[in-house]
Protein backbone atom coordinates (compact mmCIF):
# COMPACT_ATOMS: atom_id res chain seq x y z
CA UNK A 1 0.00 0.00 0.00
CA UNK A 2 0.62 3.59 -0.50
CA UNK A 3 0.52 4.27 3.43
CA UNK A 4 3.82 2.04 3.51
CA UNK A 5 5.94 4.63 2.59
CA UNK A 6 5.74 6.76 6.13
CA UNK A 7 6.31 3.55 7.97
CA UNK A 8 8.49 4.31 11.11
CA UNK A 9 8.16 7.62 10.97
CA UNK A 10 5.80 8.06 13.84
CA UNK A 11 6.33 9.22 17.31
CA UNK A 12 7.54 7.34 20.37
CA UNK A 13 4.06 5.72 21.68
CA UNK A 14 1.34 3.57 20.81
CA UNK A 15 -1.79 6.36 19.92
CA UNK A 16 0.64 7.90 17.62
CA UNK A 17 0.55 8.22 14.34
CA UNK A 18 3.52 8.22 11.10
CA UNK A 19 0.38 10.74 9.77
CA UNK A 20 -2.34 12.94 11.01
CA UNK A 21 -4.75 14.38 8.36
CA UNK A 22 -6.90 17.69 9.28
CA UNK A 23 -9.63 18.63 6.91
CA UNK A 24 -10.61 22.67 7.45
CA UNK A 25 -13.67 23.43 6.91
CA UNK A 26 -16.95 24.94 7.89
CA UNK A 27 -18.84 21.70 6.43
CA UNK A 28 -16.74 19.56 8.10
CA UNK A 29 -17.06 21.24 11.35
CA UNK A 30 -20.77 21.83 10.61
CA UNK A 31 -21.31 18.11 10.61
CA UNK A 32 -18.61 17.02 12.97
CA UNK A 33 -16.89 14.97 10.63
CA UNK A 34 -13.74 14.94 7.83
CA UNK A 35 -15.04 16.14 4.50
CA UNK A 36 -14.60 12.74 1.85
CA UNK A 37 -11.11 14.53 0.13
CA UNK A 38 -9.43 13.94 4.00
CA UNK A 39 -11.44 10.23 4.39
CA UNK A 40 -9.65 10.05 0.58
CA UNK A 41 -6.15 10.73 1.73
CA UNK A 42 -6.69 8.36 4.88
CA UNK A 43 -8.87 5.00 3.17
CA UNK A 44 -8.32 5.31 -0.42
CA UNK A 45 -4.36 5.67 -0.50
CA UNK A 46 -3.87 3.67 2.91
CA UNK A 47 -2.26 6.05 5.03
CA UNK A 48 -1.74 4.98 8.48
CA UNK A 49 -3.09 8.46 9.87
CA UNK A 50 -5.00 10.05 12.35
CA UNK A 51 -8.40 12.44 10.84
CA UNK A 52 -9.71 15.45 12.33
CA UNK A 53 -11.43 18.17 11.47
CA UNK A 54 -11.91 21.92 12.24
CA UNK A 55 -13.90 24.90 10.94
CA UNK A 56 -11.84 27.41 8.48
CA UNK A 57 -10.46 29.81 11.91
CA UNK A 58 -7.23 30.79 12.67
CA UNK A 59 -7.11 29.99 16.22
CA UNK A 60 -9.16 26.16 15.49
CA UNK A 61 -6.64 25.46 12.58
CA UNK A 62 -3.21 26.15 14.76
CA UNK A 63 -5.10 24.28 17.79
CA UNK A 64 -5.61 21.28 15.91
CA UNK A 65 -1.47 21.38 14.09
CA UNK A 66 -0.38 21.74 17.45
CA UNK A 67 -2.22 18.64 18.68
CA UNK A 68 -1.44 16.96 15.49
CA UNK A 69 2.35 18.06 15.83
CA UNK A 70 2.27 16.31 19.39
CA UNK A 71 1.01 12.96 17.75
CA UNK A 72 2.63 12.44 14.16
CA UNK A 73 5.99 13.77 12.22
CA UNK A 74 3.89 14.55 9.19
CA UNK A 75 0.83 17.07 8.94
CA UNK A 76 -1.78 17.21 5.83
CA UNK A 77 -4.13 20.30 6.23
CA UNK A 78 -6.40 20.17 3.15
CA UNK A 79 -9.36 22.74 2.96
CA UNK A 80 -9.50 26.25 3.56
CA UNK A 81 -6.81 27.29 0.99
CA UNK A 82 -8.22 29.00 -1.52
CA UNK A 83 -9.15 33.11 -2.25
CA UNK A 84 -12.36 32.94 -0.66
CA UNK A 85 -13.33 35.29 2.25
CA UNK A 86 -12.94 32.11 4.80
CA UNK A 87 -9.94 30.38 3.20
CA UNK A 88 -7.55 31.32 6.41
CA UNK A 89 -5.70 27.85 6.40
CA UNK A 90 -2.24 29.31 4.88
CA UNK A 91 -2.98 32.48 6.89
CA UNK A 92 -2.87 30.21 9.85
CA UNK A 93 0.40 28.02 9.11
CA UNK A 94 2.62 29.89 7.33
CA UNK A 95 3.98 32.17 9.94
CA UNK A 96 4.54 29.52 12.26
CA UNK A 97 6.90 27.76 9.61
CA UNK A 98 9.97 27.68 10.64
CA UNK A 99 11.25 26.57 6.97
CA UNK A 100 9.47 26.54 3.82
CA UNK A 101 9.65 23.86 1.13
CA UNK A 102 9.13 26.01 -1.64
CA UNK A 103 9.44 23.62 -4.09
CA UNK A 104 6.09 21.28 -2.81
CA UNK A 105 3.87 24.50 -3.78
CA UNK A 106 5.82 25.14 -7.47
CA UNK A 107 5.30 20.98 -7.53
CA UNK A 108 1.73 20.67 -6.76
CA UNK A 109 1.05 23.27 -9.23
CA UNK A 110 3.12 21.99 -11.83
CA UNK A 111 1.19 19.30 -11.75
CA UNK A 112 -2.03 20.32 -11.02
CA UNK A 113 -2.17 22.17 -14.36
CA UNK A 114 -2.72 18.92 -16.17
CA UNK A 115 -5.61 18.33 -14.61
CA UNK A 116 -7.02 21.64 -13.77
CA UNK A 117 -5.50 23.64 -16.25
CA UNK A 118 -4.33 27.63 -15.86
CA UNK A 119 -6.65 27.64 -12.26
CA UNK A 120 -3.82 25.78 -10.89
CA UNK A 121 -2.13 29.42 -10.74
CA UNK A 122 -5.13 29.93 -7.87
CA UNK A 123 -3.37 26.80 -5.44
CA UNK A 124 -1.47 28.74 -2.31
CA UNK A 125 -0.60 24.93 -1.45
CA UNK A 126 2.36 25.71 1.11
CA UNK A 127 4.90 23.07 3.22
CA UNK A 128 7.43 23.49 5.51
CA UNK A 129 8.91 22.69 8.91
CA UNK A 130 7.70 23.03 12.28
CA UNK A 131 9.60 21.69 15.29
CA UNK A 132 11.16 19.26 13.38
CA UNK A 133 7.28 18.03 11.92
CA UNK A 134 6.25 18.17 8.32
CA UNK A 135 3.29 20.27 7.44
CA UNK A 136 1.81 20.46 3.96
CA UNK A 137 -1.20 22.95 3.36
CA UNK A 138 -3.17 21.64 0.35
CA UNK A 139 -6.51 21.88 -1.36
CA UNK A 140 -9.75 20.40 0.32
CA UNK A 141 -10.82 18.55 -3.20
CA UNK A 142 -10.24 14.75 -3.59
CA UNK A 143 -8.06 15.14 -6.80
CA UNK A 144 -5.66 17.84 -5.43
CA UNK A 145 -5.30 15.68 -2.05
CA UNK A 146 -5.13 12.25 -4.03
CA UNK A 147 -2.11 14.37 -6.26
CA UNK A 148 -0.79 16.01 -3.31
CA UNK A 149 -0.44 12.80 -1.26
CA UNK A 150 0.38 9.96 -3.60
CA UNK A 151 2.56 12.14 -6.00
CA UNK A 152 4.80 14.34 -3.95
CA UNK A 153 4.21 14.06 -0.29
CA UNK A 154 4.75 10.25 0.27
CA UNK A 155 7.44 9.66 -2.25
CA UNK A 156 9.64 11.99 -0.22
CA UNK A 157 8.59 12.18 3.02
CA UNK A 158 11.01 10.07 5.21
CA UNK A 159 13.59 12.17 3.59
CA UNK A 160 11.77 15.46 4.55
CA UNK A 161 11.55 14.24 8.10
CA UNK A 162 15.04 12.83 8.08
CA UNK A 163 16.54 15.97 7.19
CA UNK A 164 14.17 18.12 9.58
CA UNK A 165 15.62 16.15 12.11
CA UNK A 166 19.17 16.84 11.87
Amino acid sequence: PVGAAVTGLGVAGDENDAMRVVAVGQRCAERGEPGQAGRDAVEHLHLDAGLADTPDRIEAIRNELFIAAKKANCIIINGGTGLTHDDCTIEAVSPLLEKRIEGFGEFFRMKSIQQIGTASMLSRAVAGIIGGKAVFCIPGSTPAVTLATADLILPEIAHIISHANR
